[in-house]
């Protein structure tokens, strides 16, 4: 019998970060004082998040640290580290000569790869002394991840989620309110952009950009909270690298390497976590893999966005960051992967980008929920519609590689579980229901 998962032992699982900021091709430029426009002071970043989040974010150390207390945290609730399975059912079906792996991060609490850095800014956040944490949230994952975090580290969260998404995936809300978080549908009534937006608009659907709005302004407010941000910013993906090195280690356990990356990509997180560690050694020319950014086709911020400094937020209160984006305006169709409705993508992703490591594809959302459907068939697990995006785009290379009669190794994050977003599956795909 073969066995399709590949299992790292807890002792083995990385000590250190991975951090790319030293090997890029460039420096990332500097992010830009939203009053000023001119390059922000480590002061005013560290007004608004936790000091040490700030300060990883700009260190030139390759690895960094893992405190024990987040190991502990990896290890003993996150599950880490997460097994790499061979998807052999899908090859089969396929009829494909490629070798097809998925990166199990649904198997956290909260099912997706967000706690990784949530545990990272909570512990750092209540060695400061803080009593609290803001944050935005999309589909509800990341919102979850930190509601986590902060109860672990005795914190409080407060959470504002894009309004589509609150009603569109309510139990979302409910599993933030068992970790004692308090969650707002964004725009809000809570804060003054919100209630700038309702007056204009009540029926605005709102947009992470607006959300990060609300969030920003309440942490800035607030004599005992800072901002968390779950995605984009250099510290989020330095955390998330654990997910590559593990994968690493994983593969060269069963002595392949990756010649195709894949992952679903709204700000950046859960794509760069996988791929970092990879492109260490494309920078090295030591690899040639190939590494397929996936967006939506409602919100493609790589795909069809410029390369310029643009606002984070809607109510331009976070510092300009250098990265593709479709403007800080832009509102995204209320799709049912919310995690990927985000105008911007991750400076460290964006500058790859540029420089032609990473290329990008767009799918409709009902061929990713076609998609997600037949890996529910064939391998069992029900993604999340951000996972699926990945998903369908690993099936297409499969195929290609089918007509072509090409051998190559595939892997693709399976970022997170769709347990909570069946109400979506119904709707998107009618003979579920």
């Amino acid at each position: 019998m073969n066995c399709n998962r590949i299992i790292l032992t807890s002792d083995e699982i990385p000590q250190k970060w991975y951090n790319i900021l030293p090997d890029l091709p460039e420096r990332i430029p500097p992010p830009l004082n939203p009053e000023t426009k001119e390059v922000i002071s480590l002061e005013v970043l560290m007004k608004i998040f936790p000091k040490e989040s700030i300060r990883q974010g700009v260190s030139e150390q390759n690895f960094i640290d893992i405190p024990s207390d987040v190991l502990d945290a990896y290890v003993n609730i996150l599950n880490r580290p997460t097994p790499l399975v061979r998807a052999r059912r899908l090859e089969k079906y396929l009829k494909t000569p490629a070798k097809i792996y998925y990166k199990r991060e649904d198997v956290t609490p909260t099912g997706s790869h967000k706690p990784n850095t949530a545990i990272a800014q909570a512990f750092y956040a209540s060695k400061e002394g803080l009593e609290r944490l803001t944050t935005e949230t999309g589909a509800g994952q990341w919102g979850s991840a930190l509601a986590l975090s902060t109860n672990i580290f005795g914190l409080k969260a407060t959470v504002y989620m894009v309004k589509v998404s609150f009603e569109q995936k309510p139990y979302r809300k409910v599993l933030m309110k068992l970790w004692d978080a308090e969650v707002f549908p964004s725009p809000s009534s809570q804060t003054r952009v919100g209630r700038e937006i309702l007056k204009n608009d009540p029926n605005n659907p709102g947009s992470l950009g607006i959300a990060i709005s609300e969030a920003l302004e309440d942490a800035l407010n607030s004599e005992d909270a800072k901002y968390s941000l779950g995605s984009v910013l250099n510290h989020v993906l330095l955390h998330q690298t654990i997910i590559g090195l593990e994968t690493k280690k994983q593969l060269e356990s069963i002595d392949d390497n990756p010649d195709v990356l894949i992952g679903a990509v709204g700000g950046g997180s859960n794509f760069g976590g996988l791929i970092l560690p990879f492109v260490r050694d494309v920078l090295r020319k030591k690899s040639d893999l190939e590494i397929i950014a996936v967006e939506p086709e409602a919100c493609p911020s790589i795909t069809k966005g410029k390369y310029e400094y643009d606002y984070g937020d809607t109510a331009e209160l976070t510092p300009l960051l250098k990265m593709y984006t479709l403007g800080h305006k832009f509102v995204p169709a209320p799709i049912y992967a919310g995690g990927l409705r985000y105008h911007g993508s991750a400076p460290i992703i964006s500058l790859l980008v540029k420089h032609g490591i990473i290329k990008s594809e767009t799918y409709s959302q009902e061929d990713v929920f076609t998609a997600a459907k037949l890996f529910a068939k064939v391998e069992g697990l029900v993604p999340a519609p951000e996972t699926a995006h990945a998903i369908k785009a690993t099936i297409d290379r499969a195929i290609e590689d089918r007509k072509l009669n090409r051998e190559e190794t595939i892997v693709f994050s399976y970022s997170g579980h769709g347990l909570l977003d069946l109400s979506s599956y119904a709707k998107v795909l009618p003979p579920v229901s």
